[in-house]
């Protein structure tokens, strides 16, 4: 899912050929990042789980042609993923303090103290996830993949089965937005940045029948995802200022800048998704199979 021709839907591909080599580059995405030597062992993580973003949502926009393997598949990468977050939840809780930097009355001191505690857990996290043992899991992982996507009977699908599926993931990510956004909860926005990564990813597979546009539907997603994850850092950093946490004894001088950054963070998200996501579902697909019949460009 990347903007190769050969890995996006387009009238000069057939859209098994295209879905095949939409699986196998980003197989191919996730194996580059283990095995790179180049790469540290912190950015070997964050491209593996990216790469696994993407795997995840074309298993979710395919999984009703594939009987049993998306599912399983699904979770396993979910799963594994999951065991590598250690990390990335300490960088959440950094990007959050950079986030509230300009808003939250800290001496140069305890902002320092802050940064040291929180980059400690970060870098201990780092050198205890990506074991020998684990790549070797992870690439275990990637194999039975590999095997299981040469197997799969794409050729029965066609771009009508493609864009149902396209328009049942945005109908999702659309259900999810809430009809009150000062008071939605840490959870229901999470859900929602789950469900417009998704989407995000998905439409990459359809962007060369609508280039210019599809830029920019691709770049909305992805700045309204940059927002609702930015209200999750945040959130992940007040569960470091809990009773006995690692950053319980500022808790004081940080829950309040937290929350006037989250609620800014969920007004612009509100005005995001009311933009991307104004068609209804069955105005999405027509428009999409409209593409396609035209010949995309």
């Amino acid at each position: 899912m990347n903007d190769k021709p050969s890995a996006a839907v387009h009238p000069d591909v057939s859209v098994s050929d295209a879905l095949l080599n939409a699986a196998l580059d980003v197989l191919g995405e996730a194996r580059a990042a283990l095995d790179d030597p180049a790469r540290t062992d912190a950015v070997a993580v964050h491209d593996y789980r990216k790469a696994m973003k993407r795997w995840r949502a074309l298993l979710r926009l395919i999984d009703p042609f594939i009987a049993d393997d998306g599912q399983r598949l699904r979770h396993e990468a979910r799963d594994l993923a999951r065991e590598l977050a250690g990390a990335r939840d300490a960088q959440s809780a950094l990007d959050a303090l950079g986030d509230v930097a300009d808003v939250a009355t800290l001496t140069p001191g305890s902002r320092a103290a802050i940064l040291r505690r929180v980059a400690e857990v970060k870098q201990s996290a780092e050198a205890t996830t990506l074991t020998d043992a684990m790549r070797g899991r992870l690439r275990a992982a990637l194999t039975v993949a590999e095997l299981a996507t040469v197997s799969w009977p794409l050729s029965r699908i066609g771009f009508s089965d493609l864009a149902r599926e396209l328009a049942v993931a945005y109908a999702r990510a659309r259900d999810t937005i809430p009809a009150d956004w000062t008071n939605a909860s840490a959870e229901q926005l999470h859900e929602l940045r789950k469900r417009v990564v998704a989407h995000r990813y998905q439409m990459e597979l359809v962007e060369p029948l609508w280039p210019r546009m599809g830029k920019l539907w691709i770049g909305e997603a992805q700045r309204l995802r940059d927002r609702l994850g930015a209200h999750h850092d945040l959130s992940t950093l007040a569960g470091l200022l809990a009773p006995h946490q690692l950053l319980a004894r500022w808790r004081s001088r940080l829950s309040a800048p937290i929350a006037a950054r989250q609620a800014a963070h969920a007004a612009a998200s509100a005005k995001l998704a009311g933009r991307l996501f104004a068609e209804r579902p069955k105005a999405f697909r027509r428009r999409l199979e409209a593409l396609w019949e035209s010949g995309g460009g």
